[in-house]
């Protein structure tokens, strides 16, 4: 599977970004896949931010529930990280990941990732 990401940036505290992972499968298919988002800071461990199943059950961490809304379009085989209130704290990079059918908390899971975007957030 390969994941690219996109629409990271700078923007201001109570802002909102939109981050899409595009995804391509050797037979075109995604809805087999858990899609998932983490972020990262430097010197810090990746952690799971967001997730969808393959069967469309929702993960979202305690620090973005309420803010983020994830969502998936396999016939554009997309997956949406809608950001909206973001904070100063969200300020990571964000990679998309997936893995097959359910998702899971342990980063060495997930079996492919993208190259990550940068979510800066500024106060």
């Amino acid at each position: 599977v390969q994941l690219v990401e996109s629409g990271g940036g700078s923007v201001q505290a109570g802002g909102s970004l939109r981050l899409t992972c595009a995804a391509s499968t050797r037979t075109g298919a995604t809805y087999s896949l858990c899609l998932a988002w983490f972020r990262q800071d430097p010197g810090k461990e990746r952690k799971r931010v967001a997730s969808i199943d393959s069967d469309g059950e929702l993960y979202y961490a305690a620090t973005v529930k309420g803010r983020f809304t994830i969502s998936r379009d396999d016939e554009q085989h997309t997956m949406i990280l809608q950001m909206n209130s973001v904070q100063p704290e969200d300020t990571a990079m964000y990679f998309c990941a997936s893995k097959n059918w359910y998702c899971q908390e342990d980063v060495w899971q997930y079996l492919d990732w993208g190259q990550g975007t940068q979510v800066t957030v500024s106060a």
